[in-house]
């Protein structure tokens, strides 16, 4: 696998700063681009990804953990937000049935994928990684992203 080549550690104490801090995200991560999303029940994720879709002017309240639908679509302005949760996938192949590397070779494309480290061709083809974690306070959040340049 290849290696990252960037890090960064952030702290967020509320929702909001958890939106804040996704659509920071958004800018630091320019579309196009796969990033696997990695965290617990509660971590935030869907937070994470709201605030994305604000930052690239999607509407908001459409989005939702992609948990039993698999893939969640959010169109913005210039750039289109894929919110895929992989826990129920199996296999290797199951990836080209949902069309996975299609959304990705698609121009102007954040794809946003849970549960992505079951499966060595996501983390392959990744350009970044974010893994969410609770932090010592109720609202308190913990990430660390790795990207490539």
């Amino acid at each position: 696998m290849r290696e990252w080549t960037r890090e960064k550690r952030l702290k967020t104490r509320s929702v909001n700063g958890t939106l804040a801090l996704g659509e920071m995200i958004t800018e630091l991560l320019a579309a196009p681009k796969l990033v696997v999303l990695r965290g617990q029940l509660g971590a935030g994720k869907t937070t994470l990804v709201r605030g994305m879709a604000q930052a690239i002017g999607a509407d908001v309240s459409e989005v939702s953990s992609p948990t039993f639908t698999l893939v969640q679509e959010y169109k913005g302005r210039k750039t289109t937000l894929y919110h895929l949760d992989l826990y129920r996938l199996e296999e290797e192949r199951e990836l080209e049935s949902i069309g996975l590397w299609e959304l990705v070779e698609q121009p102007n494309t954040l794809v946003m994928v849970e549960w992505g480290d079951r499966f060595e061709s996501v983390m392959e083809r990744a350009d970044a990684e974010i893994q969410m974690g609770q932090g010592e306070e109720e609202n308190e959040r913990l990430l660390l992203i790795h990207w490539r340049d």
